[in-house]
């Protein structure tokens, strides 16, 4: 009988995940930020987060890091290609594409890109959970491991005036956001941020699911948070810039095998 040899993995060994990938050429790694861009609204599409016309994505664009590339104004989210990705300058004004751009699309995505440069992507919509808790004016308990990768990383906007259209109800918004990861928008939804177009759209997607689980857990009950030292640690464990981007990558290879002419 032969016997097998496992090695035993030492313990507090590093886990080597992936990282983002680094590009030699500005055109590749634009590419790849419109390619990720396309996919997360795909995504969104499947999701249930298309509302209407409202809802966009904004990618910073390598070169001209003012300018961002966004969703066209009334595309479903679920029909959107790279080649319908529009530029919009930090005028507002469509520099390549066809279409229009949603106005508050600018007036929000112009100032948080602008307040901080660490941003590449930002991500919102009307999605039901997110809206649904908007309307508590509260932050997020840590109720589970994966509300803990918001625990203080998130900020609440306590004043809704309407709909955004002006740069400077965007800038407030950004100022309310400050160093965070994300942003729950009191009567209106949530928003996400993030280093790479992968870690803002997973970051979103798991904030409305930890919307959605809290409001269950306290439709049923009383729920147990996790201590305050526990949530502070585990944030660091699932909630860095580099998990949020590594938790992306199943649900992009899922989308582009399920919709390859995203990719068009």
């Amino acid at each position: 009988m032969q016997t097998r040899l496992v090695k035993k993995k030492k313990k507090n060994m590093p886990y080597n995940r992936p990282q983002p990938p680094v590009f030699e050429r500005i055109e590749d790694e634009r590419l790849h930020r419109k390619q990720r861009l396309a996919a997360a609204f795909r995504l969104f599409g499947k999701f249930g987060f298309s509302e209407g016309i409202a809802g966009h994505i904004t990618a910073r664009d390598p070169e001209f890091t003012d300018h961002f590339w966004v969703n066209p104004f009334g595309t479903y989210f679920g029909h959107i290609r790279v080649s319908d990705l529009l530029l919009v300058n930090k005028e507002g004004e469509v520099v390549k594409g066809d279409a229009e751009v949603n106005r508050a699309a600018f007036a929000i995505h112009s100032q948080i890109h602008e307040a901080r440069p660490d941003v590449i992507a930002a991500a919102h919509a009307h999605s039901l959970y997110g809206k649904a808790w908007s309307s508590l004016g509260r932050l997020l308990d840590p109720l589970t491991q994966d509300s803990c990768a918001f625990y203080e990383e998130h900020s609440l906007f306590d004043d809704f005036t309407g709909v955004v259209l002006e740069t400077s109800e965007g800038e407030r918004l950004a100022q309310a956001l400050g160093p965070n990861k994300a942003i729950i928008l009191r009567n209106h939804s949530i928003l996400t941020v993030g280093h790479t177009v992968d870690e803002a759209a997973f970051w979103y997607i798991s904030l409305e699911r930890s919307c959605q689980a809290q409001l269950l857990a306290e439709a049923a009950g009383r729920p147990t948070i996790i201590k305050h030292e526990t949530a502070r640690l585990t944030q660091t464990q699932v909630g860095s810039h580099i998990s949020g981007w590594f938790s992306f990558q199943p649900l992009y290879d899922r989308i582009v095998r399920e919709e390859p002419d995203l990719l068009d």
